[in-house]
């Protein structure tokens, strides 16, 4: 796919979900969230860069834990991710946190600036992961560290049937290497390539929690990665594809709704 097109696919399809994103993904993503920053382990005055901010979810625990004296710039290709994020921040009083949109392979950041640099899910949708990871490093000094979390194998994720749903109604190629980062050695290899040492990576099984069909299909479709395509469908269209993928997904169904399992990989480095 095209580098340029796929930062257009991923700029504005995240414009589009982001007024719904922390209704469907805020408690689903939290597992990956804690361990990124337990891993990061932030301390009180440190400069952190959080890459692919999205709503801010991390953005704003990462500047509780670095405190008054600790600063937080947070960045995202969408621009409707970093005006939520924006208003959040003024609304709170965190005026140690400094939003802005930007491209993860080029941050415009000085080098050696940061102490911590964070990516929460945000690396699978970048046309070129080690660029992007390279970027974070060079804007941390010395020592400093990169954590970054992505999804896991695709075999682990019961969810994954969306892409090819979407994909068989419009070419959308949202994400053509969604899962590639979370297989095998994939991450880890990409922090090595990127220059980074000491890494540690590691797997998270978790389970997506969802009350009614309705809430599995607002996720998946409109607050999610294939939400510029899923705009572009007719109703007709769109009841067929929650058809399909409530199947794909009618065997994690249960009483309380539906627990579709999935995975996070975690991983750490040092510049």
């Amino acid at each position: 796919m095209d580098a340029r097109l796929q930062r257009r696919v991923q700029r504005y399809g995240w414009d589009r979900a982001a007024p719904l994103y922390e209704r469907y993904w805020a408690e689903q993503l939290l597992p990956a969230q804690d361990r990124l920053l337990e891993m990061a382990d932030l301390r009180p005055g440190e400069r952190v860069l959080d890459v692919a901010c999205g709503t801010g979810l991390v953005t704003i625990r990462a500047a509780r834990a670095v405190g008054p004296t600790g600063s937080v710039l947070a960045t995202d290709i969408s621009e409707a991710m970093v005006e939520t994020l924006a208003t959040t921040v003024k609304e709170a009083g965190l005026d140690r946190v400094t939003v802005r949109r930007a491209d993860a392979e080029s941050l415009g950041v000085p080098a050696a600036s940061f102490d911590a640099a964070l990516c929460a899910l945000g690396l699978m949708y970048v046309p070129d992961p080690v660029a992007a990871t390279s970027e974070m490093a060079r804007a941390l000094r010395p020592d400093g560290r990169v954590v970054a979390a992505v999804w896991g194998a695709r075999a682990n994720c019961g969810w994954a049937e969306i892409f090819p749903i979407v994909e068989s109604r419009v070419a959308s190629q949202v994400c053509p290497l969604f899962f590639q980062l979370g297989t095998g050695p994939a991450l880890e290899l990409t922090m090595e390539a990127a220059g980074l040492r000491d890494l540690t990576v590691e797997r998270i099984a978790t389970t997506l929690r969802y009350p009614t069909g309705e809430d599995a299909c607002g996720a998946a479709f409109a607050g999610g990665p294939v939400a510029l395509a899923y705009s572009r469908f007719d109703e007709a269209t769109r009841a067929a594809a929650h058809r399909e993928y409530l199947a794909s997904i009618a065997r994690f169904r249960d009483v309380d709704g539906y627990r579709i399992p999935g995975e996070f990989v975690i991983g750490s480095g040092r510049r």
